[in-house]
């Protein structure tokens, strides 16, 4: 039997990702800020605490894990919140998009004999990596920017880890998925005329249902995809995902050092 552990689980993308792999009869281990306001899926599911908005919530939970974990799938995400910082320093899209799951995932890495699953974005693409200002700290904060630059850090998290677990010869793959657009609920504080001109769209470019949107990370997490795939939808029916063109970036090193400097893994 397959271990898989999700973050975010609770509802959209993670949700459906966990459901399916439940319903296929895999071990689904749920990891959610709250556990009392979820119910988990039928199947060999687990319900654990965990908020990637603080590192001491991530030790803790990676201290409690034993045994093997096949596959993480780093998904929990926030998008287009007001700025804040945690109780880490870290701006809130940094520290629950990028910090949190670095952490946990090299905390768990000592357990993973698989793969190593992270969503990122279409976003990711307009992102902009600024390595001295990661928390917008000296910059005029932009929601969207924030979210942007947080996903495409996913891109590089999963770069330079692939790179690492290559030259250590581990069987374990680093990969990344995203969703396309998927009704989930996500953008929910996303405003100005930006959100009405997509909501707007969203009859034309948004997956029919909000389980296209999963389809890609499902393939990430259980077909023979290469290590450093970046996977993403078919089409907005469902289609068959698909391994999506995607350039390496000079940063990737640089971020996971920082990432390091700053998370103390």
């Amino acid at each position: 039997m397959t271990t898989y552990l999700i973050t975010g689980a609770g509802g959209g993308l993670g949700a459906i990702t966990a459901r399916d792999l439940a319903a296929r009869g895999h071990r689904v281990v749920l990891a959610v800020r709250d556990p009392a306001r979820v119910t988990p899926p039928p199947g060999d599911t687990d319900v654990r605490r965990l908020d990637l908005a603080d590192l001491a919530s991530v030790r803790e939970f990676a201290a409690g894990w034993t045994g093997d974990l096949d596959v993480l799938v780093n998904n929990a995400g926030v998008m287009a919140v007001p700025y804040a910082k945690t109780a880490d320093g870290f701006e809130t899209h940094m520290a629950v998009n990028h910090f949190g799951p670095f952490l946990l995932t090299n905390l768990l890495l000592p357990h993973l004999t698989g793969r190593v699953v992270t969503v990122s974005s279409n976003l990711a693409r307009r992102g902009k990596l600024q390595l001295d200002d990661l928390n917008w700290e000296h910059r005029r904060y932009s929601p969207l920017g924030a979210y942007n630059q947080s996903k495409l850090a996913n891109l590089l998290f999963t770069q330079e880890l692939h790179r690492q677990l290559t030259e250590s010869g581990s069987s374990v793959r680093a990969v990344a998925a995203h969703p396309g657009v998927a009704r989930t609920g996500i953008d929910r504080n996303y405003g100005g005329v930006q959100a009405l001109a997509l909501r707007a769209l969203y009859p034309v470019i948004a997956q029919k249902k909000a389980e296209y949107g999963a389809l890609p990370i499902l393939f990430a997490a259980t077909e023979d995809v290469p290590g450093n795939s970046y996977v993403g939808p078919g089409d907005r029916n469902g289609g068959r995902p698909r391994l999506e063109r995607r350039r390496d970036h000079d940063d990737a090193r640089e971020l996971w050092a920082i990432s390091a400097r700053l998370t103390r893994k």
